[in-house]
């Protein structure tokens, strides 16, 4: 009788674990804004970037300004330009196009809301705007998340699927480190982010997953 409960709770988590995931998502989205708005989280952010801090050098930040610019605006949409224009199916280029916009447009909203001022102190780049979430980490997890799930679900090759996917899976936490090593975001800015753009990423995949699947 316990196992094949165990074995219902098991089947039950699986179905239903996107829910869960975007739940935890948010839970943890919110408990980071609620930290931020009572000035509770300069702790855990201070100790993460002093962490960090410890590997600069200058090959080091070459690296990181190469690996940010891949989630800027002009790599963004120079890539999604490609993808509109170079293949014969223009449905990858719309789907790609609608969740930059919405992913973009949710950011802006938020920044404006919530008006979290940069980190000042420790800057290797400039960068303007506010601080929460972090836009580069929003757009890297919707951006290069979607088109994981595209190639996933699209690419009959296993070697290059496995491999499209790890590089890109490899990327998206790389941005969002990159941020915090070149001190325009703070931890909390980039994990908020991730989290929030996870959860978004979670719902457009769902409502538009039918279309993508039969590309």
């Amino acid at each position: 009788m316990k196992n094949k409960t165990k074995r219902k709770i098991l089947i039950c988590i699986r179905r239903n674990i996107r829910w869960i995931i975007l739940l935890f998502c948010m839970v943890l989205f919110f408990s980071i804004l609620k930290d931020i708005f009572r000035n509770e989280i300069w702790e855990f952010d201070n100790q993460i970037y002093k962490y960090i801090s410890k590997f600069i050098s200058d090959p080091v930040t070459l690296i990181f300004k190469i690996i940010t610019n891949c989630s800027s605006a002009v790599f963004v949409l120079i890539l999604t330009m490609l993808i509109v224009f170079i293949p014969k199916d223009k449905r990858y280029g719309k789907y790609i196009t609608i969740n930059l916009i919405i992913v973009t447009l949710l950011n802006q909203i938020l920044k404006y809301i919530i008006q979290r001022p940069r980190p000042t102190e420790f800057r290797i780049i400039n960068e303007s705007g506010y601080s929460f979430p972090s836009g580069h980490s929003m757009v890297s997890m919707a951006f290069y998340g979607f088109i994981i799930y595209l190639v996933y679900h699209n690419v009959e090759n296993k070697k290059v699927k496995w491999f499209l996917c790890t590089i890109l899976t490899m990327l998206i936490p790389l941005i969002g480190i990159s941020r915090i090593y070149l001190g325009v975001h703070y931890t909390s800015d980039v994990i908020g982010g991730f989290c929030l753009s996870m959860a978004y990423l979670i719902i457009y995949t769902k409502i538009v997953s039918k279309q993508v699947k039969n590309i």
